[in-house]
């Protein structure tokens, strides 16, 4: 069975997601008042989340990690058991914030083994990409839940790994869950099903697009710790995978969700256009994709700070229709002659970690271990990484050609604390 055909996901399985996830978006209600008669298909009864504490480890304690950390509490249903970062430090930071206690603290690079060791039921990983698919990976193996951050991987063998602890979490009866926001958001969900229903008829032309300012990229140190932290990690493709990958990452998950396939071929070229660079992400990249029934998809990436608007989106056109979905802005589908669905995507950072965070609970204490997010972030990252490479060598590069060379990128972690 070739990658494609194991991690292909079909329009009635796609559109069976989106379905579950209408009722998730009412964030910030009580869980109990909202869902006190819902039953799901596993014909179990939710309790509501005071009756059910989860046992949370949360792995990666910085900017995103100490926020996520927080809305984690504020949903009522986890416990915040322990945590970890590379740094004691920003672990301890955490752990007072979020009332943890001194001994479940861990940091150096092997602090996740300690928290998967604490007695955590389930583990939060919001660490730099390069480190996502190994702790995943022991997370699964342990028999935990899994809640990643994106990028899932830097590299394919990184996928790999995910796409296997994916399905083996299934086969354990875990959840493993990837934190994309644009696909639980009400508007683009509902131009989502335009699509797939079939509105839109036979596609024409997909654009995405990712622009954002870019990032700090400091003199490098004796070590790489200076670049595990701030972000900086955005710069080195062997830490974060560059930042077409870390950050154009939501626009490629928007295009995959919403044609459920991956692309069979990229072409491309990328320049490095900051001054004094440290790192080797690419700053400017375009790329074309293709698809195996020969649909054609341009991806844009720019991060300057060059004051324009920062952008996640992907637009889809057929004959006589238009679809936009977006990060931020609006959502759109409208057929020639018609008015146009859709409307303004809102507050989608917080909203959609929400609804993400929510749905991680629920899928725990009901027993839904479909994981769909896991074959999906598989295909998008994998789409990322042929833009990246075929941007890199400015040239044309096959998806079957990517996962036969299965080239691992590995930083230097000499110098750092075990």
């Amino acid at each position: 069975m070739t990658m494609s055909n194991q991690w292909q996901i079909s329009r009635r399985s796609l559109l069976q997601s989106a379905a579950a996830t209408i009722p998730l978006l009412a964030t910030g209600a009580s869980f109990a008042a909202e869902h006190s008669a819902e039953t799901k298909p596993s014909g179990k009864q939710e309790p509501s989340p005071p009756d059910r504490k989860i046992k949370l480890g949360v792995v990666g304690n910085g900017g995103r990690g100490s926020w996520i950390s927080g809305l984690f509490k504020q949903h009522g249903g986890y416990e915040i058991h322990a945590v970890a970062d590379y740094f004691q430090p920003v672990a301890d930071r955490c752990g007072d914030a979020l009332g943890v206690d001194k001994s479940r603290r861990f940091s150096g690079l092997a602090g996740y083994k300690k928290v998967i060791e604490s007695g955590v039921e389930a583990l939060a990983v919001e660490t730099p990409p390069f480190f996502i698919s190994e702790i995943a990976a022991a997370g699964v193996e342990a028999g935990l839940h899994v809640y990643m951050a994106k990028p899932v991987a830097i590299d394919v063998p990184g996928c790999l790994r995910i796409g296997t602890a994916g399905k083996q979490a299934t086969d354990k009866h875990r959840v493993f869950l990837v934190d994309y926001q644009i696909p639980t958001d009400p508007q683009n969900i509902a131009v989502y099903r335009a699509v797939g229903e079939g509105k839109a008829g036979k596609l024409a032309h997909v654009m995405t697009t990712g622009i954002d300012g870019g990032r700090s990229d400091p003199p490098k140190t004796a070590s790489i710790e200076s670049r595990l932290q701030n972000l900086i990690w955005d710069n080195d493709i062997a830490l974060g995978g560059g930042m077409n990958i870390s950050y154009d990452i939501h626009a490629i998950d928007a295009a995959i969700w919403l044609l459920g396939r991956r692309p069979v071929v990229a072409m491309g070229g990328s320049q490095i256009c900051r001054p004094n660079p440290h790192g080797d992400s690419c700053d400017v990249a375009s790329v074309v994709f293709e698809y195996a029934d020969g649909l054609i998809h341009e991806h844009f990436s720019q991060h300057l700070p060059n004051h324009t608007q920062g952008e996640l989106s992907c637009r889809v056109y057929s004959y006589n229709t238009r679809a936009f979905i977006d990060y931020w802005g609006n959502a759109i589908f409208q057929a020639r002659g018609e008015k146009p669905l859709g409307g303004p995507v809102t507050d989608l950072y917080t909203a959609g970690a929400k609804r993400n965070i929510d749905t991680f609970y629920r899928a725990i204490v009901v027993g839904n271990f479909e994981n769909a997010t896991a074959p999906r972030a598989v295909d998008g990252t994998l789409t990322t990484i042929l833009g990246r490479e075929a941007a890199v060598r400015h040239g044309r590069l096959t998806m079957e050609e990517l996962l036969k060379e299965n080239k691992r990128i590995e930083p230097d972690l000499s110098g750092l604390k075990a």
